[in-house]
């Protein structure tokens, strides 16, 4: 009996492709990138105090409690293992106070790709540390993870993060409306995406072909 074509396989959780912790953090001279620990939970619970917007603008319905961030914590060697998620911490060189934290979400190993989350405490805004950070982690998702996209969901009013976004290479690909239901409704997001290879790379023999005898 002849095997079942790719998208009819049903993919089994030794398909899937684990997220490795890091071998070393990722570094520039502006930003720090390490995975995220326990230790990191005060400060991640000071960011929420000083920003009472904070956990909406990362999607959550309130702040989160010192309880939750410590069953994240535990969870994450799992979530790792399952090739489901992974977070990471923002630190100023020279320092392990967490600044703001990276989460790898939404991965989909069939088509490669994967969504990227950020959150910056007040006090690290203004400062490149947010556009260092995405550079550095979306760069070793398409390297070391072998993704082939890696996309960046924000509300279209938050310019702070669409801009750090741009900096760090993301190309702003316009509004999904009323894509996501938070908070009682439909909420836009603006879409923005770096690829492993440029985009005149990213199409194929056939598609172009297709086109030139449109």
């Amino acid at each position: 009996m002849g095997s079942l074509p790719p998208r009819e396989r049903v993919r089994c959780i030794a398909d899937v492709p684990a997220i490795p912790f890091l071998d070393e953090p990722l570094s520039d001279a502006r930003v720090v990138v390490r995975d995220y620990a326990e230790r990191d939970i005060p400060e991640i619970l000071i960011a929420c105090q000083d920003n009472p917007r904070l956990h909406m603008r990362i999607g959550r319905e309130r702040p989160p409690s010192g309880a939750e961030l410590g069953r994240f914590a535990e969870e994450e060697p799992g979530r790792r293992a399952a090739g489901e998620r992974a977070t990471f911490t923002i630190l100023e060189p020279g320092s392990e106070v967490c600044r703001g934290q990276i989460t790898v979400t939404e991965i989909d190993w069939e088509q490669a790709r994967a969504e990227i989350g950020i959150w910056l405490a007040p006090q690290a805004r203004g400062r490149g540390m947010g556009s260092g950070a995405l550079r550095l982690v979306s760069a070793w998702l398409l390297r070391t993870c072998r993704l082939a996209r890696v996309q960046v969901l924000a509300e279209p009013d938050n310019e702070a993060m669409i801009r750090a976004a741009r900096a760090a290479g993301f190309t702003y690909e316009g509004v999904l409306r009323g894509y996501i239901r938070e908070r009682g409704g439909r909420v836009d997001n603006a879409v923005l995406s770096l690829l492993a290879s440029g985009p005149e790379e990213q199409v194929l023999p056939g598609a172009a072909r297709r086109r030139r005898d449109a």
